[in-house]
């Protein structure tokens, strides 16, 4: 779990610019950087505003735009987090992300690594999706979409991905969420080129709640996220010019490119028994035949088909316009 830190009145001093996160079971101190030390603003003009001498920051989305920031440096490989709070109340519509992409620079084979963040209706509870995309193969929507066993508008949480020339690793508060392994049947749908990380707020109408049937509705705005706790752990490299062999034999990369253990595959077997309510390896609406990398659990199938029989029970029904961006104790989360 991250460290505890001091406390003056209201407002959070860092003691240490350090942050305990586990990686594959064992605890390590990785470095925050605050803002200028690592990002840019994207867009947004005066809808970012920095907090705490630039360990913390605030997007804002209101009617007149929404906002994001980029870090400095592309990177190939490593361990990326942030600690999130998302807005509360009615939030449908609204898109709160934290991915990793080049689209910028390869436009027509891009990469992308994805959290997106789904807002709700007032009573309903936010959603998560995580997504690939490796090559350009945006064709191929590999998502999957779960619920939180807590409220993430109430406090702060740890949103990590860890992403090597093997894996990627989803994390929430240090519990591996999903595994998304390199096969060779996948050709260069893996992401394999530098990336940027990116944080975004901004209005998903049109697909982000029930299809889009229910939207930013702007009587509830400013909609805020707020980011702390920001690492960026991996090896900066130069897109065109760049050696995948010299960052993977990166000493600081090697301590985090090892496999999740027993007792956090326990965690995430539980989390997606308990929390996912989609997996793209399941849905025959979309795919007669899985893609290649999916590994079909037939448990997993089995209750999936029941939450939804028409998607993961290769029933018929017409598809809308997919968007192509695509109260927690301690006890709880011992649970899982």
């Amino acid at each position: 779990m991250m460290m505890k830190l001091s406390y003056l009145g209201s407002a959070l001093f860092l003691v240490l610019s350090l942050v305990s996160v586990f990686v594959s079971g064992s605890e390590k101190r990785l470095p925050i950087l605050s803002f200028d030390e690592g990002y840019n603003q994207l867009f947004g003009d005066d809808n970012l505003v920095l907090h705490r001498d630039g360990k913390a920051v605030h997007l804002t989305l209101n009617e007149r735009t929404g906002s994001g920031f980029v870090s400095q440096d592309l990177y190939l490989h490593g361990y990326f987090s942030a600690s999130i709070k998302l807005p509360a109340d009615y939030t449908a519509g609204v898109v709160v992300a934290f991915y990793m992409s080049n689209g910028d620079i390869f436009e027509k084979n891009h990469d992308e690594i994805d959290f997106e963040f789904l807002g709700n209706i007032r009573g309903k509870d936010w959603r998560i999706q995580t997504n690939v995309y490796g090559n350009g193969s945006t064709s191929v929507g590999r998502e999957e979409r779960y619920n939180l066993w807590f409220d993430p508008s109430d406090n702060f949480h740890q949103y990590t991905i860890l992403w090597t020339d093997s894996q990627i690793i989803f994390y929430v508060d240090n519990i591996p969420i999903r595994e998304f392994k390199r096969t060779a049947s996948m050709g260069g749908d893996f992401p394999a080129k530098p990336m940027s990380l990116y944080a975004t707020i901004w209005d998903g109408s049109d697909w982000a709640t029930n299809g889009g049937k229910y939207r930013v509705n702007y009587k509830y705005a400013p909609y805020v996220a707020e980011f702390s706790d920001l690492i960026l752990h991996g090896c900066a490299v130069d897109p065109i010019e760049f050696s995948s062999k010299k960052c993977d034999t990166t000493q600081s990369l090697e301590e985090l490119s090892t496999t999740i253990t027993p007792s956090q595959r326990m965690k995430m077997d539980s989390f997606r028994r308990k929390h996912m309510t989609y997996s793209y390896c399941y849905d025959q609406t979309r795919y007669k035949v899985p893609p290649p990398e999916c590994v079909v659990n037939p448990q997993e199938a089995e209750r999936l088909k029941k939450f939804d029989p028409v998607t993961f029970g290769g029933g018929r029904r017409h598809h809308g316009k997919r968007h192509h961006r695509t109260r927690a104790s301690r006890a709880e989360t011992d649970s899982i």
